[in-house]
């Protein structure tokens, strides 16, 4: 191979390494950097592309792949230049938190594109057109088993979804069997997953119309970082009039502490923001990838992202509304009445339970005790729920009803929002006596609140059946009133707005609601 070759050759890799990133191991990487400096010239612009070795390497192999590098006489001032490079860059697992070793080289913007294989070959053979076949073969493999990185600063960076889709794709088909093998396939959960994919299906024509929604409105923000914990995300759902600062509900969603994601949230979303309202759905580890004290925690620190950052997407910092639903209800409260605690106690604190106006409540359980029981003859078994909420022990820690009654407790009760909850009398999941009881005890403390009964009104109705009904429900409009009442130009609009439309048909809706497994 000719210096030209060479040269080409090694420019092109470090072209193409800024688009691949290439899974190497130890002994190749070094076979390759011998052939290539024994007459290449390494160059000084070293700066932010990276190659991956995917293998976990010990300092002993970083002083063996130094060792490696050729110390001949006619390559002696590259060897050196890429020892010395090599000395200095490359960095083994225990000086990094990534699984990777990485060297960083020269960036594509100060790299002339050259191609693979140069146009003029600079020797003549007869099986020059079998060589060029077999290195256009190589260059496609290549370029079809290498993965699509790039890193800024130790950041990895990806683009678009093709790599996030496959990973988070793998994490919920693992915690699917987890979650099976601690189930069980007995016959009530195979009945209920039958009649979970009837429901659904009865309300496709709703779920399609949402989900278009929900990926090509440009009002819509997903998966905002929020946290450095997996699932620390949230959507947000932005109005389309921008005029002035938006009141702004933080909305963690239900899913029986198991099968929650934040797009549950998005057809309330896409309605309040109709209104003129910011809604955040907030994201968090589920069973059996968290337990409730990592939900609790997820769910504050995105709380205090929505209070520290909602401004920037044009929210109001001073009127912030924290909703949960069914499981996100619990959660939610849970992570008030801590933050409440911890402000009492004079923690230090990144949020402040004063900057919530309200808190809503929908369909949610709030003393564990009193609950144990009642779903396990469901289907969610004790032992199942025990572990979710880290054992009997944590009841009492995460029974909000519980904490509220605690004498020693007075003061961090005294700081709680005013605290609406919503339930409907026919819900099957969740008693309504499980908001009723909890309203009555926070009177009982002192603080604001009020339970608001739906009659006839299932699980599922008040979230799900009735906004696909559209029109105007009892829930929607009580949550507007809520929001807007202390503006007279945004209820003079809501007196004008019109109608929501419907999106299911109602012999669907009817049926949705005699299938229905919650």
């Amino acid at each position: 191979m000719t210096e030209t070759v060479k040269k080409n050759l090694f420019d092109s890799i470090f072209l193409k390494s800024t688009q691949l990133s290439l899974s190497l191991s130890l002994p190749n990487l070094c076979s390759i950097l011998t052939n290539l400096t024994s007459s290449i010239e390494i160059g000084t612009s070293i700066q932010l592309i990276t190659i991956h070795i995917i293998h976990t390497h010990t300092h002993t192999h970083t002083h063996n792949f130094l060792n490696l590098i050729p110390t001949q006489s006619q390559s002696s001032s590259s060897s050196g230049i890429m020892k010395n490079a090599a000395a200095l860059l490359f960095r083994s697992e225990h000086d990094s938190a990534d699984d990777s070793t990485r060297i960083f080289m020269p960036s594509s913007s100060e790299i002339e594109t050259k191609p693979l294989i140069s146009k003029t070959p600079s020797y003549t053979n007869q099986n020059s057109t079998s060589d060029q076949k077999k290195k256009r073969r190589r260059r496609r493999v290549l370029s079809e088993t290498s993965v699509v990185t790039l890193s800024f600063g130790g950041t990895r960076r990806r683009f678009g979804r093709m790599t996030i889709a496959p990973s988070e794709t793998f994490l919920i088909t693992r915690l699917s069997f987890k979650l099976l093998a601690l189930l069980g396939v007995g016959y009530r959960w195979i009945m209920r997953f039958m009649a979970l994919g009837f429901y659904a299906f009865l309300l496709m024509p709703g779920f399609i119309q949402v989900g278009y929604y929900y990926f090509y409105s440009s009002r819509v923000r997903r998966s905002i970082v929020y946290g450095d914990q997996p699932r620390n995300r949230l959507d947000l759902y932005l109005p389309e009039n921008k005029d002035g600062a938006k009141p702004v509900v933080a909305f963690v969603t239900g899913g029986a502490w198991i099968i929650g994601y934040k797009a549950w949230g998005s057809l309330l979303g896409l309605q309040l923001s109709d209104r003129g309202i910011i809604v955040a759905c907030i994201d968090y580890r589920n069973f059996p990838q968290g337990t409730i004290g990592e939900m609790v925690q997820d769910a504050a620190q995105g709380i205090s992202f929505v209070c520290k950052n909602i401004a920037d997407y044009g929210g109001d910092p001073n009127r912030i509304y924290i909703m949960g639903q069914s499981a996100g209800a619990h959660i939610a409260s849970c992570a008030i009445l801590q933050q409440a605690i911890k402000e009492a106690a004079g923690e230090t604190i990144t949020w402040s339970v004063s900057q919530i106006k309200y808190y809503f409540g929908l369909s949610g359980g709030y003393n564990l005790f009193n609950l144990v029981d009642h779903f396990n003859s469901r289907g969610l078994y004790r032992s199942l729920f025990l572990g979710i909420m880290e054992g009997e022990e944590s009841l009492h820690q995460y029974s909000p009803e519980v904490v509220v009654k605690d004498p020693n407790r007075r003061n961090a009760v005294s700081l709680l929002p005013p605290i609406i909850l919503f339930h409907g009398t026919a819900d099957l999941s969740i008693p309504p006596d499980a908001s009723t009881s909890f309203a009555a005890a926070l009177r009982d403390a002192g603080v604001q609140s009020e339970a608001i009964l739906y009659e006839e009104k299932t699980h599922t109705d008040l979230f799900l059946q009735d906004p696909m009904r559209g029109g105007n429900d009892d829930l929607f409009e009580d949550l507007i009133r809520l929001i807007h009442g202390d503006d007279a130009e945004a209820l003079e609009r809501d007196v004008k707005a019109p109608p929501r439309r419907r999106l299911v048909p109602e012999c669907m809706l009817r049926l949705a609601r005699k299938v229905s497994p919650f």
